[in-house]
């Protein structure tokens, strides 16, 4: 999966496809703000959803730790003053489908780092993939591909 991501996204990155002319810093934090999105939705970020969303950040976005780190703080900060899901996702809508698949599918692994997928966790990623035009059935099985056995 992240393998996958990494190259699509750098992909996308290089050609410069993505329309609305949004830097890859600008869409790198965007995809960090909502992974704190999904953990900040229950009102209570346990620390192995912080853990997960730097080692995702750090497979995704090829970064190390202190770099991830640094970033879901920044996203952290953003995500709290942010109004609404739409300031993240607007950036990210010219991206690949895939690419959008693989990021639905990290919120899913942040929402289940805690073994306890809230219904409001749930229910940011069922507007973030309405909102990044996934298609209903993607976002299911982006869910049951890395839900827990």
């Amino acid at each position: 999966m992240l393998h996958k991501l990494k190259t699509l996204l750098r992909q996308v990155m290089s050609d410069g496809s993505d329309s609305d002319n949004h830097s890859v810093e600008e869409m790198n934090l965007a995809m960090a703000a909502l992974l704190c999105e999904v953990a900040n939705a229950d009102h209570s970020v346990r620390h192995q959803e912080y853990d997960a969303k730097v080692h995702l950040l750090e497979k995704l976005l090829e970064l190390n730790t202190q770099q991830a780190s640094k970033l879901v703080e920044k996203a952290q900060q953003k995500a709290q003053k942010s109004v609404s899901l739409y300031d993240f996702t607007s950036q990210l809508r010219s991206l690949d489908p895939e690419i959008r698949f693989e990021l639905i599918k990290a919120m899913w692994v942040v929402a289940f780092a805690d073994d306890h997928l809230d219904p409001l966790e749930e229910s940011v990623i069922r507007q973030v993939a309405e909102l990044l035009y996934v298609d209903h059935a993607e976002f299911i099985r982006a869910k049951l591909e890395v839900q827990p056995k």
